[in-house]
């Protein structure tokens, strides 16, 4: 199951049921869980712990020192869950600090070239598309979709079941079941998500509604904040409110307000 050209350290702790292909390198401290598959030229470091089922293409670089200036040499931490697929020459970074952690869930699809940077928590069933860049810290919640080159800033959160549309660019933060594209924009509901995921005609009129109130509304955020929580009280629009409340960065802007 392992090929005799990868080095594995003798403290690294593999399932029997993993394979390992030519020329991979696992580091001491790393942990890989069982019938997981480590592709040609798959590099795991750091202080790493892998679950089940975890599928590494040709030339993923796992666990490696975060790109933090900051950053003093410390043993730092990546935790990954179970059935996911990292494709060619994905790159996921440890945590800053032994402290914290990045963390991706399960379920997740991570396609090549993408990147996913120190202290960043994804969720489950999310999608990184193609060359799509995660910066430090950011969050992306469960079954967010992040196209092909898109970019995250820094401590950026997208929202469960968002989507963002081919070269968008975020640094401020992307509302569930929200569309961003451009540069921290928004433009409706993720409608066909919302499908998918076995939302019903109801919740999703209430989510357009709840959309309306606060995006494309006289009033600023803050204020409709405030009166969409007394007209909106089921557990899908909570989503979406709280999520807004707890913004730090800011939130994106509806197109309807950036005409002109």
């Amino acid at each position: 199951m392992i090929h005799p050209t990868a080095v594995i350290h003798p403290q690294a702790k593999l399932s029997p049921t993993v394979r390992v292909g030519p020329y991979a390198v696992v580091d001491e401290r790393v942990e890989v869980g069982a019938h997981c598959v480590l592709g040609p030229h798959v590099y795991l470091t750091g202080i790493t712990t892998i679950g089940a089922h975890n599928h590494f293409h040709a030339g993923c670089v796992i666990g490696d020192a975060p790109q933090d200036v900051k950053y003093d040499g410390q043993p730092t931490r990546l935790r990954i869950g179970d059935h996911n697929q990292f494709r060619e020459h994905v790159t996921v970074h440890r945590s800053s600090k032994p402290e914290s952690e990045t963390l991706i869930g399960s379920h997740n699809f991570l396609m090549a070239n993408c990147h996913v940077g120190h202290n960043c928590r994804l969720g489950d069933h999310t999608i990184i598309a193609n060359g799509a860049l995660l910066g430090g810290h950011a969050v992306v919640q469960d079954r967010a979709f992040i196209s092909g080159n898109c970019l995250v800033h820094q401590f950026t959160r997208v929202g469960t079941l968002a989507i963002m549309q081919g070269g968008a660019a975020v640094s401020m933060d992307v509302p569930p079941f929200s569309v961003a594209m451009q540069v921290n924009v928004i433009c409706g509901l993720n409608i066909v998500g919302l499908r998918r995921a076995g939302f019903t005609a109801e919740q999703r009129l209430e989510l357009k509604r709840l959309y309306q109130a606060l995006f494309r509304s006289d009033q600023n955020l803050r204020q409709a904040l405030v009166t969409a929580r007394e007209t909106f009280t089921s557990s899908v629009a909570k989503v979406m409110l709280d999520f807004v409340t707890e913004a730090r960065r800011g939130v994106c802007t509806d197109v309807s307000r950036c005409a002109g």
